[in-house]
């Protein structure tokens, strides 16, 4: 029993919240994960298929009384038409403001007394749902999901309200350095591609969003034919089937998505944004690798080995422990589903950026034509299967993630017995292979900082 009443003579004690007990049971549920993280390696995951179709990977688990829901629907910013960037954005931050006969207090007050937790948000390729909630109180919070989802108001109030909201944290950052980054780059690096535009909108485009576009918005993408579901929780198959139905069965049988183009990262060029700050920021990026490319494991172990494994890392050994040069570097493989991109990332003192930079370049050229050494390797594959448990399967939400996940990525659904596997597999040579693959090309470069000698590469 997780919960008693306090024993006090005269006085019961008041009964407890939904959403108090949904906050005690996360905080049980974390503390018995962090002890039993190692076999969570070992989840058993069921393909549910509902009476109308509906598909969902679900993980029971009867350890804690909650059930954890998250969900993705194709398409995600991409979709946004050209001059209403931040659609997808405003759209994330409206689905608990109203939805079916229920106004946006109507809606919250129900919301709160169910205990659940819900929140919607966009990615550049995907749009994204989740909900956890107690499993005595299933019915109610799966009755405001299924509103959320095929009912939104998108009232003038809330609009209004989440939209100034959007706009003026837009201006709070429209002269900050790392935003002003962040658009040169994407610019720079997918040119007129929808990748290049900014998802959060701009207060021009947000300003012009009407209820109306975000309804075409939201007919457009959420339908049963681009959906993957993770359910992790106490809740069986069959029951969960229902639920599936009730949420999502309703919803159109096909999406109508833009098609949208594939596009090679422009590399072999150099950015230089200038601004009187202490420290320069770098930015480089190479060729990357699709997840489903026979060779991606073996590029990402060596991605490991170069600056992935951060504080283990040859680019952190080289440029902040050996020199000093920087607080933190890291590199990684990013995949999106029209591209991909080997990215290296790091702030230094604005007069030795050059000096970083160089460091940099020696040391992905050395990986480029010498690979990592047999213990380097095995180093990586040891700490990346060791980890992935921790990363990815740590509370009932991060599995349910795993599992759409999964599913996006078309992995399979035994592809967590199977990684180990995977990864052992990998030989020395094909990570060499990779290495010279990836960063033989001349990378895109961008330095931000002051206008100095540091911004030239000796």
């Amino acid at each position: 029993m997780l919960f008693r009443p306090m024993q006090k003579p005269i006085l019961a004690a008041a009964p407890l919240r939904p959403a108090v007990i949904l906050a005690a049971c996360v905080a049980v549920l974390a503390s018995a994960l962090i002890a039993i993280a190692p076999a969570r390696a070992a989840v058993e995951i069921q393909k549910v298929v509902s009476d109308k179709g509906i598909t969902a990977w679900l993980v029971e688990d009867y350890s804690v009384p909650l059930i954890s829901i998250r969900f993705a629907f194709e398409g995600g910013s991409t979709q946004e038409p050209a001059g209403k960037e931040g659609l997808a954005k405003l759209m994330g931050g409206l689905f608990d403001e109203g939805a079916g006969d229920l106004e946006r207090k109507a809606f919250q007050e129900r919301l709160d007394a169910s205990g659940a937790e819900m929140s919607f948000s966009s990615g550049a390729d995907a749009f994204y749902g989740s909900m956890r909630m107690l499993a005595e109180e299933r019915a109610a919070a799966f009755e405001l999901l299924a509103l959320a989802v095929n009912k939104p108001r998108f009232d003038a109030e809330p609009l209004t309200r989440i939209r100034a909201q959007l706009i003026a944290r837009l201006k709070a950052r429209e002269r900050d350095p790392a935003t002003r980054a962040d658009i040169a780059w994407t610019s720079a690096i997918y040119g007129e591609h929808p990748y290049a535009r900014r998802s959060e909108g701009t207060a021009e485009t947000l300003a012009g969003l009407t209820a109306d576009d975000l309804a075409a918005f939201h007919s457009r993408l959420f339908a049963r034919g681009n959906l993957v579901v993770g359910v992790v929780g106490t809740i069986d198959a069959e029951t969960l089937k229902g639920e599936l139905d009730r949420v999502f069965g309703t919803l159109p049988a096909a999406p109508r998505l833009a098609p949208v183009n594939q596009v090679e990262p422009k590399l072999d060029q150099r950015i230089a944004l200038d601004f009187d700050v202490p420290q320069a920021s770098l930015r480089l990026a190479y060729p990357g690798m699709a997840r489903d490319d026979p060779e991606f494991f073996a590029a990402y172990l060596m991605n490991h080995v170069l600056g992935g494994g951060t504080f283990s890392s040859r680019l952190f050994t080289e440029v902040r422990e050996k020199r000093g040069l920087a607080y933190g570097i890291g590199s990684g493989i990013v995949n999106r589903d029209y591209s991909s991109a080997l990215m290296i990332g790091t702030s230094t003192r604005a007069d030795r950026a050059a000096e970083t930079l160089a460091v940099i370049r020696d040391v992905v050229a050395d990986m480029a034509e010498n690979g990592p050494t047999a213990q380097e390797l095995a180093d990586a594959k040891a700490y990346v299967k060791g980890a992935y448990a921790i990363g990815n399967l740590d509370t009932s939400m991060a599995i349910a993630r795993t599992l759409v996940d999964l599913q996006v990525e078309d992995l399979g659904i035994d592809y967590i017995e199977r990684r180990e596997a995977l990864i052992d597999a990998v030989s020395l040579d094909a990570v060499k292979k990779a290495a010279k693959r990836l960063l033989s090309a001349e990378p895109a470069v961008m330095i931000v900082g002051p206008a100095t000698g540091a911004n030239k590469e000796d």
